[in-house]
């Protein structure tokens, strides 16, 4: 028994250590990307996943239009093509 608990001890402290150094920091991501997505508004400037930066023209269920470039180019895109929400500094 004593040598069972000796060898499964180790296995389990490694899936704990994994548990908290892998999955506990990217549910933390999760939730905060889509607490992003999910407080972007019309006239917010956006960064697409590809480097496309624009401002959001409208937006619908799952789905957007942003503005870009000085030619004023409109893109229809999905939510989970938005890498990050930029600052006004930024944009």
């Amino acid at each position: 028994m004593a040598q069972l608990l000796a060898t499964l001890l180790p296995l389990v402290a490694m899936f704990a250590i994994m548990y908290f150094l892998l999955i506990v920091p990217e549910k933390k991501r999760t939730k905060k990307y889509n607490t992003m997505l999910s407080e972007l508004k019309v006239n917010d400037e956006i960064l697409t996943r590809g480097g496309i930066v624009g401002k959001i023209i409208t937006i619908e269920e799952d789905q957007m239009v942003i503005q870009s470039g000085p030619d004023r180019v409109r893109f229809r895109i999905t939510k989970n093509a938005i890498a990050q929400k930029l600052s006004k500094d930024v944009a």
